[in-house]
């Protein structure tokens, strides 16, 4: 019975060592369970929330001694452990999502101008900008009213931004800008040029180089071209001397654009455009070998001038969806301008122009009777076309801002080329210059347009 009692006894003892172990080695499994499942979820957070985190730590820790390293690391795991709660939630509080362009919540091209005295218009004074064309300095020729200068462009609902010069030359640097047209892409150029001229530091340079077909304002301190390249009509033509080109004609060679376009293709920003040769009613197409200028052997085909420009910006489009990264470069088309040639439009009296206008036609719609809305939708449509095979040449619709500014041309006050006639200078009408622009003046405005299209406001978000 003893023997009996004592074998329990001791049975007894042994199941309480074996439970007091079974107890301890499950309490270390689960102890071994959690500290994993912890360690794992800490690894995800770190991993998802602290990328930037790491890679900024990686970083910093390889210029460090090995000391300093040890350090860097020993902090680092301790912020995360403590953090990581914060972390994982406020990394999306802390992210900043560059807000739209204006350019693309806004139509900046529909507005009013508003005469504003007390704004930062004019941009520039005449006399500040020594290389201005003197066709186009209205002051220095006499214009005595300076009003004209003092209007701005408001769009309706929304506004743009105001040229920064400063902001503009920094963001320019290493860039040439080229403007490509006729003679109003060139009033646009002289604007940008007087525009920049005060706001870049240092030396500034002109220069005239093929046959004067190509100008170039450069800054080499700050490596800036912005440059203009004639051809009115961007394919080859008789108008193509930029000297002399007062023709009663039109003759083009509707598919030959490579002669001009060689002198395009390094620009990182492009601005086309192409209007005023256009207006004629009939433009010759001159088939084979012949000169532009006449002669014997010129065989052409006569079509009307609607048609003509429609087969040109073919042409055109063909070029630069063949020849232009538009990864690498920014491309825009200028819209058709007003020509204020018939002073009946605004309720004048016939056979008066622009001469002596010193107010802008303050009606909303108001459209000039020398502006073909045909060609603008051509424009639209072949600029829609390249668009869908992956080519954006933006369009500055410009043309119902200029509608209104009868006021704002050179007329008689501009450097002459040649002497007025006895008979101009008894109708100074119809010797005034009624398509350019004097400056300062509206093309400042395309040119503010432009740039917050150049770099809309999510580019300075992002960088």
């Amino acid at each position: 019975m003893v023997k009996k009692q004592s074998s329990m006894v001791l049975d007894m003892r042994t199941m309480f060592h074996c439970s007091i172990v079974m107890l301890f080695l499950g309490g270390l499994a689960t102890l071994s369970f959690y500290g994993n499942y912890n360690q794992e979820l800490v690894s995800s957070n770190i991993e998802v929330t602290l990328s930037t985190t790491t890679t900024t730590t990686t970083t910093t820790v390889t210029s460090k001694s090995n000391t300093d390293t040890a350090d860097i690391d020993t902090n680092t795991e301790t912020n995360t452990n403590t953090n990581k709660v914060a972390q994982v939630f406020d990394h999306q509080r802390r992210l900043k999502i560059a807000p739209p362009s204006i350019t693309e919540t806004c139509d900046v091209f529909s507005g009013q101008w508003v005469y504003d005295n007390k704004s930062h218009y004019p941009l520039y004074k005449e006399d500040e900008c020594p290389f201005l064309h003197g066709d186009l300095a209205c002051q220095t020729y006499g214009r005595k009213d300076s009003k004209y200068q003092r209007w701005r462009w408001q769009p309706h609902g929304c506004d743009f931004p105001r040229f920064d010069g400063k902001a503009v030359v920094e963001r320019l640097k290493g860039k040439r800008l080229l403007f490509v047209g006729d003679s109003v892409n060139r009033n646009q150029w002289d604007s940008m040029m007087c525009m920049l001229y005060t706001a870049i530091p240092g030396e500034k340079k002109l220069g005239v180089g093929l046959n004067r077909t190509l100008y170039t304002f450069r800054s080499n301190d700050y490596n800036i071209s912005v440059d203009y390249y004639w051809a009115p009509m961007l394919v080859e033509s008789n108008g193509d001397d930029p000297s002399n080109h007062r023709l009663d004609h039109r003759t083009i060679r509707v598919k030959s654009i490579e002669k001009h376009a060689r002198h395009w293709v390094d620009a990182d920003i492009l601005v086309f455009n192409t209007y005023l040769w256009w207006r004629l009613p009939i433009i010759k197409l001159l088939n084979g070998p012949g000169s532009l200028l006449g002669g014997p052997n010129q065989v052409y085909d006569e079509i009307d001038n609607v048609r003509a420009y429609k087969m040109v910006l073919e042409t055109w489009s063909k070029w630069v969806h063949t020849n232009i990264d538009p990864a690498k470069t920014k491309m825009f088309f200028m819209g058709l301008t007003a020509t204020h040639s018939n002073a009946m439009d605004w309720g004048g009296k016939k056979q008066q122009t622009c001469y002596k206008e010193k107010e802008p036609v303050m009606v909303d719609g108001f459209w000039e009777s020398g502006t073909n809305p045909k060609m603008l939708r051509i424009l639209e449509s072949s600029l829609s076309k390249l668009k869908a095979k992956g080519v954006n040449v933006q369009l500055l619709n410009i043309t119902q801002l200029t509608q209104y500014r009868k006021d704002a041309h050179p007329t008689v006050h501009r450097r002459l080329w040649r002497p007025l006639s006895e008979e101009q200078k008894k109708n100074p009408q119809r010797a005034s210059d009624c398509t350019h622009w004097c400056l300062p003046g509206v093309p400042d405005i395309w040119n503010e347009l432009l740039l917050a299209y150049i770099f809309p406001t999510t580019e300075s978000a992002s960088q």
